[in-house]
């Protein structure tokens, strides 16, 4: 008789993205994975906000969504992106950093908005980003 030992996951330190307006940079994305099931999980991180994160600890992401960068198009500095739980298609509702509600489409895990664009994670790991140009970011 075999005893299996327990599952027991670990999250590690995946990578960072930088997120740059120009040459200055205005905030980062810490990632972690998850070793055993290769799961993402996120947290963003302004340059001089030092006020806790919304979710401590590992926050958890739906299934059905992906970490995503929400950038808005008119503004500057570091009020202008925002980390989100994105869906693959449809009418998504998040929140900027504003706290204002924002309403955005979206297909194929990207934001289709005049005023807003996004771009994945986890095809961005251990890169600057600079969000002041769309095509930076893969």
């Amino acid at each position: 008789m075999s005893i299996e030992p327990p599952n027991e996951d670990k999250a590690v330190y995946f990578g960072v993205i930088n997120i740059n307006e120009g040459q200055k940079t205005i905030g980062a994305v810490d990632i972690w994975r998850s070793v055993i099931t290769k799961e993402l999980f996120c947290e963003e991180k302004r340059l001089g906000i030092l006020e806790i994160a919304d979710n401590i600890g590992m926050p958890k992401i739906e299934k059905d969504r992906k970490w995503a960068v929400a950038i808005n198009r008119d503004r500057k500095g570091q009020d202008r992106w925002r980390l989100i739980k994105l869906i693959n298609g449809g009418i998504f509702t998040f929140r900027d950093s504003n706290d204002s509600e924002i309403l955005v489409d979206v297909a194929e895990h990207k934001i289709k908005d005049n005023q807003w664009w996004s771009f994945l994670v986890e095809k961005n790991v251990n890169r600057n980003i600079d969000i002041t140009s769309e095509k930076d970011a893969k």
